[in-house]
């Protein structure tokens, strides 16, 4: 009994095979017939595709090498512009280093004649060793103002830079007392 149930099962899953079997190469048949039809509008559409790439790749490569164009030139413009304004701010910062080192040395003169003139007033009240040291003063100031008369602004400021690394200790306490000379100059007004 086993047997014929299993040869009734072998039977019926041969017979099933055959006919699932059958029936593809029938769709096959058919679909062949459709296929072509469907190659050729995916084919089409793929063209089609590939092409609006290939167009928007070429547009987007002129608009990269536009926008570089345009970048350059704006580059170029502002470093014209950076270098026609640097020009024009170390020409005024030069003349105005240069009427500072006129109004330093007059005063540096002026103040050498107020203490020579006052040399005697100073002989008169304290004795002639201060006044000596007053008139020495004056001369020192009068010899300093011509020094910086003399000397243009480039060495001028070579000179305080051979000044800082000579002597850093000194130049900072120079920079200290100039801030608070200049701090109670403006707070006075």
């Amino acid at each position: 009994m086993e047997r014929d149930i299993m040869a009734e099962t072998a039977a019926t899953k041969t017979a099933k095979t055959r006919k699932t079997a059958a029936k593809p190469r029938k769709t096959a048949a058919k679909k062949t017939v459709a296929k072509p039809v469907k190659r050729t509008n995916t084919a089409k559409a793929k063209s089609r595709f590939n092409a609006a790439l290939d167009e928007a790749r070429a547009g987007a490569a002129l608009l990269g090498q536009e926008a570089r164009e345009r970048a350059g030139a704006y580059r170029s413009q502002a470093v014209s512009r950076g270098d026609d304004w640097a020009g024009q701010a170390k020409t005024r910062a030069a003349e105005l280093a240069r009427d500072g080192k006129g109004k330093a040395s007059e005063a540096l003169s002026g103040l050498g004649k107020v203490v020579g003139d006052s040399a005697g007033e100073i002989d008169d009240r304290f004795g002639p060793r201060y006044g000596e040291y007053a008139r020495s003063a004056s001369r020192s100031l009068q010899t300093t103002a011509t020094r910086l008369d003399q000397k243009s602004v480039e060495d001028l400021g070579e000179d305080a830079r051979e000044f800082v690394r000579k002597s850093p200790a000194a130049a900072v306490g120079l920079a200290a007392l100039a801030g608070f000379m200049l701090a109670r100059l403006f707070r006075g007004r």
